[in-house]
């Protein structure tokens, strides 16, 4: 059954690389709760208490103004085939946008995308793992290339115009930092 851990073992670490889905958690200390899906190759173990991911550019950026709210995340993988497996990663997270060195840094872990918008760091201060027993069996059948499909055809200027018009503000009207001041 569930055991806390205080970090990422190697076989977490296998398990994290073997997901094709992980479901990032944020809330300001008011507003609504954002629960988030994330796909493709965007999530990298950086140590045993450390993780990044890529936040592609989407409909909403809740996640980043959230965490300049209120500096919580959970992130959850759950086993969708073979051995039953959930994986909750808590911990507290930094933004980091293309004017910082941190992303410049970062971004050379990641395949290239048009679409990048943030890269999240985040330092795990509990790692707990349960039994997943109720998770459906699902087999993955590919990546969706819609997005990367689309930021392509959006291109950089298409994008940073995008994110001006749909990624400066969530949904409660909290601003995300997206655009230079």
């Amino acid at each position: 059954m569930g055991k806390q851990l205080e970090s990422i073992s190697p076989e977490l670490v296998e398990f994290i690389e073997n997901q094709k889905i992980f479901f990032v958690g944020t809330a300001a200390d008011e507003g609504r709760v954002n629960v988030s899906p994330k796909g493709t190759d965007s999530f990298r173990v950086i140590s045993a208490n450390k993780i990044i991911w890529l936040n592609l550019t989407g409909s909403g950026n809740e996640t980043a103004a959230h965490l300049l709210l209120n500096d919580r995340m959970t992130v959850m993988f759950c086993a969708f085939e073979g051995k039953p497996n959930i994986l909750r990663l808590y911990g507290n997270a930094k933004i980091y946008h293309k004017r910082d060195s941190e992303f410049q840094e970062y971004i050379l872990l990641f395949p290239p995308n048009t679409g990048s918008r943030q890269i999240i760091e985040m330092e795990i201060d509990l790692v707990q793992t349960s039994c997943g027993f109720a998770v459906p069996f699902m087999d993955y059948k590919e990546e969706r290339e819609t997005l990367n499909s689309w930021s392509t055809k959006q291109g950089v200027e298409g994008i940073e115009a995008y994110w001006e018009n749909k990624n400066t503000k969530s949904i409660d009207g909290f601003e995300t930092k997206i655009l230079p001041e």
